[in-house]
């Protein structure tokens, strides 16, 4: 029986609508949510994903600020952008859209972005709640595909996760968020030892490579849910995940596509923490 379909849009709609119900509550209390995003350069990806955080925001009633600055920004403009969208009580999320120019030290720009204000959650505060177990702003990516496996109704306590990827974005956050459920996790990576034999014993598999086509149909166990990270640009032009799509979907229960997948969702997880910190910030109970 081929796989189910994890439909990301519609999940990411809903998530959305809970967003849109918790800013207008804010607003009704007199408090307007507002993210600030800052892109440096031109580079196209980056600016399609600003695009769609700012058409987000609209839709949930949440504010944003948009700083478009020049490839040639120094490191200490940025720095002091960053410090003034700090400072303004107004502004309660700021996100710093990476990848960063190769002059610019990213981890010194994350790392003057306030904790209460790291709606990415990225910030070496946060990163260390989270691993804490301590209330955090959970980064958008690995929380998003948190909810997509318990929308499939998996229990995860004790079922083992397997992670395909160990970036400080996706793969070390989610291999935390599901061993915080209570799954067995394994953490996987390119200089993984027999990593086919090891996927095939997953319950869950987490694909975050970075490379197309790299988890094959044979390293799918039978009814695992897969879930897919990768976007990747195909010599076709278009976009394809880390998942060989069509062997998987013989074989998982469940399955992300790509695209429409876990993009919508990583989108809708910043605007709830977006809500969420002006929340905190003004001492308001959601």
């Amino acid at each position: 029986m081929p796989a189910q379909i994890i439909d990301g849009k519609a999940l990411a709609a809903a998530v959305k609508a809970e967003a849109a119900a918790e800013c207008a509550t804010l607003i009704a209390r007199g408090v307007q949510p507002c993210l600030a995003v800052v892109l440096v350069g031109e580079d196209p990806a980056s600016q399609v994903y600003v695009k769609g955080k700012v058409n987000d925001c609209a839709q949930c009633g949440i504010k944003s600020l948009e700083h478009r600055l020049p490839e040639s920004t120094t490191q200490d403009r940025l720095l002091a952008l960053v410090g003034r969208l700090a400072a303004d009580p107004a502004v309660h999320g700021i996100l710093v859209q990476l990848p960063l120019p190769a002059h610019i030290d990213g981890q010194a720009v994350i790392n003057a972005i306030p904790p209460e204000k790291d709606v990415d959650g990225f910030s070496p505060v946060n990163v260390g709640r989270m691993q804490l177990g301590q209330p955090c702003y959970l980064p958008c990516t690995p929380a998003g595909c948190l909810r997509m496996i318990e929308s499939t109704g998996t229990d995860l306590c004790g079922r083992h996760a397997v992670v395909v990827g160990r970036s400080n974005i996706v793969g070390k956050p989610m291999a935390m968020l599901l061993l915080a459920a209570d799954a067995t996790v394994t953490v996987c990576h390119s200089k993984t030892q027999n990593l086919a034999e090891i996927c095939q014993s997953a319950d869950i598999l987490v694909a975050a490579v970075g490379r197309q086509g790299f988890i094959t149909g044979d390293m799918v166990r039978p009814g695992a849910v897969v879930i897919d990270v990768g976007i990747n640009r195909g010599a076709d032009g278009k976009l394809h995940g880390d998942v060989d799509f069509a062997a998987a979907a013989e074989k998982a229960a469940f399955l992300t596509p790509v695209p429409g997948g876990v993009g919508p969702m990583t989108r809708a997880m910043l605007m709830k923490n977006t809500t969420r910190a002006a929340a905190r910030q003004n001492g308001i109970e959601l």
